[in-house]
């Protein structure tokens, strides 16, 4: 057999990776997110500089085929060689299966994993030395498994980078990592959003298509396997291409360097991206980011946050009036985006709920999101301190005894309550909110009769506000405030919710129908509580964890962190506009203010309201943190990159000036070092705090 003969079945599968790598950029190019337009150098380099980048990644990704097809041998299992593997492959089944392994220690689905391949490994040898007589036939079956799974796991990585992209606007990031965890809550997203079965049935036939064709031009190897001499030479090329490839792929990373994001996410390869997002799940702040000599960082925080002592975000709040003990309860609302209320311009009427009942409120109308998840809201609220690079503080293991809005009610004697539909062992949240003295009421705590309608995210909204009035009913009669902070999810895909609710059905599965499902559900939540004898006695903040979508043409979209926000006093109910620009940490230390609060505190949020607080905003994904201030956007990314961008508002005739959340960014040519200066020392001192443990609560 020729030699590049032996290679056919790198050639066709390879051919096969690129052909669906080049389908999926040009559908990607035209997907209705990607916001962009493209010059034709950026298109030469998105297919150009990509595919070069696909040829390397799918050279390290067959590795495990080479290995799979140098190993296919007659002679192993001749007289005694045979028996000796055999009885090794048995002894070592016997070892990962009874004795604590190292794969234990990694715990996990890890052990299952190992046991089953030695297992297969072991059966799979001993039929071929005990049964030659079917050895060529089994042969073949196992060399059209390996080839269908490879044809599988692409076209699967191809279908699930579209997905992907449908609902973030990027390649594979941190996100997709953290879904590898989550695998029932994900799949069950995946189950009830999308036509599984037909897509599924449709990808088994096509896979089993193109095996059967890859197979018929390739079997030709087992018919003559190759001797040792030209498995040698085999590997020789093959491993030097291995070699190139390391080389390569991360050179070729490094040209994803355009001004426009959507050009350096379809340049790049996906499984790549994949592979950095689960080596950097946890980023070093002084490792990766710009920095600032540890004193000026310092000197810097305590002209922004006046009153902090030394090293600390520790200060004394005083103020001069009454502490007011009412009740509190927050909300905080999945994936509404500004832009989804009829006051910032949208015409579909989804939330007339909360339109309304923002025109009875302290509004705040220029608010940020820091974040695209949940968590990232959850943490903004709870520890109102700005994000940190890589992983939520929810999500991280050093997450528990944290100073949090919850230690300051406890001090004032209040019980605290953290409500989800869901369970709360999505995303951490249990371990987080259990560990920082929150009681939590989750789906694990309804009888099946409190549960009218359930999709993978939990119970929805209306099923999880009759719950919390009736948790909030038990608290009041025990004489004591309370703190109740509720997480939606029925605004969340597949947006499913109960039919006959509102004029959308509960089974058309649109984003509009959960945002005004969603809305209905708190119009009956206060409907019940305006019943309640604690009702004018109690507070109610109601805020979005973050927008609906946070793709955009560069790393941080204004309008994709633009959230709505408003406190409401039912004893008071009053309309009041706050214009200034402000973050969404600084909302719970603003309540805390309304309520006149004494507190010692260590937060980075402020109080808005009071004269000296300084108006400025915190956006960011897990990489790249933002400061939004004097009309300027500073970004810090890895490998100690700087952005910085001038912000011009677009005006829109149908939305009021304080309500416009769409902004031209534009490249600063002169950097504004104060500006700079200002984010890294916000960022670096979190962070810096944070790892010291100094943001624990007394």
């Amino acid at each position: 057999m020729p030699f590049f003969k032996k290679l056919s079945l790198f050639y066709y599968l390879s051919l096969f990776y690129l052909s669906i790598s080049f389908v999926l950029r040009t559908v990607l190019m035209v997907h209705p997110i990607t916001q962009s337009s493209f010059t034709f150098l950026e298109v030469i380099k998105i297919y150009g500089l990509g595919l070069c980048s696909d040829v390397f990644v799918f050279i390290i990704a067959s590795g495990f085929l080479w290995l799979y097809l140098i190993f296919i041998s007659n002679s192993k299992y001749n007289k005694p060689y045979g028996y000796i593997i055999f009885g090794l492959l048995l002894s070592l089944l016997g070892y990962v299966t009874l004795v604590n392994t190292i794969l234990d220690e990694y715990g996990g689905a890890l052990p299952k994993i190992g046991i089953t391949f030695v297992g297969i490994k072991t059966v799979f040898f001993g039929l071929y030395l005990f049964l030659p007589q079917y050895r060529e036939r089994l042969r073949l079956w196992m060399f059209s498994f390996v080839i269908f799974l490879y044809v599988l796991l692409l076209l699967q990585n191809g279908i699930s980078e579209y997905f992907f992209w449908n609902e973030f606007g990027v390649k594979y990031n941190f996100i997709a990592v953290n879904y590898l965890i989550y695998t029932n809550e994900v799949i069950g997203n995946i189950m009830e959003s999308y036509p599984v079965i037909p897509i599924f049935t449709a990808l088994f036939i096509v896979v089993g298509g193109i095996t059967f064709f890859i197979v018929k031009r390739t079997k030709s190897y087992l018919a003559k396997l190759p001797t040792f001499k030209e498995k040698i030479s085999l590997s020789l090329v093959y491993l030097s291409l291995f070699a190139l490839s390391f080389w390569a792929i991360p050179t070729l990373a490094k040209k994803e360097n355009s001004t426009n994001i959507f050009t350096n996410e379809l340049q790049s390869n996906g499984i790549y991206k994949f592979y950095l997002a689960f080596m950097n799940s946890e980023l070093d702040y002084f490792k990766f980011y710009k920095t600032l000599p540890n004193n000026q960082a310092y000197t810097l925080l305590h002209n922004l946050l006046p009153e902090i002592k030394g090293t600390t975000t520790q200060r004394t709040v005083t103020s001069d009036s009454l502490e007011i003990k009412k009740n509190v309860v927050l909300i905080t609302i999945e994936s509404l985006s500004a832009d989804f209320m009829k006051r910032y311009g949208n015409e579909k009427n989804i939330t007339p709920f909360l339109d309304s009942l923002a025109d009875k409120s302290l509004e705040f109308t220029n608010m940020y999101a820091v974040g695209n998840r949940t968590v990232r809201g959850l943490e903004a609220l709870t520890l109102c301190l700005p994000p940190t690079a890589g992983e939520s503080v929810v999500k991280r293991k050093d997450n528990k005894n944290k100073f949090t809005t919850a230690s300051i009610f406890k001090k004032k004697g209040y019980k605290v309550n953290y409500l989800y539909g869901g369970d709360a062992f999505f995303d951490n949240m249990e371990s987080f909110f259990g560990g920082n003295g929150y009681n939590i009421i989750d789906k694990k705590t309804f009888t099946q009769s409190e549960i009218s309608f359930a999709n993978v995210w939990g119970v929805c909204d209306e099923d999880m506000a009759k719950k919390a009035i009736q948790t909030i009913n038990a608290d009041a009669k025990t004489g004591k405030p309370f703190f109740s902070h509720w997480m939606t999810v029925s605004n969340h895909r597949p947006f499913t919710y109960p039919n006959n609710k509102i004029d959308i059905p509960g089974d058309a599965k649109s984003r509009e129908g959960g945002v005004k499902y969603t809305d209905y559900a708190l119009r009956q939540f206060f409907a019940m509580a305006k019943k309640q004898s604690w009702f004018t006695n109690t507070i109610f903040v109601i805020v979005s964890d973050h927008c609906a979508s946070s793709a955009g043409k560069i790393e941080l979209p204004l309008d994709k962190y633009r959230i709505p926000a408003f406190i409401y006093n039912p004893s008071k109910p009053k309309a009041v506009k706050y214009t200034q620009l402000m973050s969404q940490i600084d909302i719970m230390p603003t309540l805390f203010g309304v309520l006149h609060f004494d507190y010692q505190s260590k937060f980075y949020g402020q109080n808005v309201l009071q004269p000296n607080y300084q108006p400025r905003a915190f956006i960011a994904t897990y990489q790249d943190l933002g400061l939004i201030k004097e009309q300027v956007l500073t970004i810090l990314s890895p490998k100690q990159k700087v952005k910085q961008f001038d912000l011009k508002m677009i005006l829109n005739s149908n939305v009021p000036k304080v309500y416009e959340s769409h902004y031209d960014e534009i490249i600063l040519k002169n950097p504004n070092q104060k500006l700079i200066n200002e984010t890294i020392a916000y960022y670096q001192t979190c962070s810096e705090i944070l790892k010291n443990k100094q943001y624990q609560k007394e």
